[in-house]
């Protein structure tokens, strides 16, 4: 049975990708950039405690092995990490709740 899970490895894959759509791979990089910018406004540790939120709300098991250890090296703390989680928890929760009232009106509306 093949293994579908997360292996850090296969981030390896990421430079086949580059080749075979290297002009879309050189867009999504510079996308990727952004997070790890040192001259923004936002200090480079809140960039990937922010990068490390949205990765649990987008349940991207790479970004969130990636910035957990950049945030780690960007000087955040365990707790830091532990609370940049459980606020995209809350957040992610809200959005199902809110999302909710629509499915409210539409029961209503059916």
């Amino acid at each position: 049975m093949p293994n579908y899970y997360h292996d850090e490895n296969d981030l390896n894959l990421l430079k086949e990708m580059s080749k075979l759509a290297p002009e879309e791979f050189k867009a999504w990089m510079n996308l990727d950039r952004i997070v790890a910018r040192e001259d923004g406004q936002i200090p480079r540790k809140y960039r990937e405690l922010i990068a490390l939120a949205v990765a649990h709300t987008t349940q991207c098991v790479y970004c969130i092995e990636v910035h957990t250890k950049n945030a780690k090296k960007a000087g955040a703390t365990r707790e830091e990490v532990a609370e940049a989680i459980l606020l995209a928890a809350a957040l992610r929760a809200g959005g199902a709740a809110a999302h909710g009232t629509l499915a409210l009106k539409f029961f209503d509306r059916a």
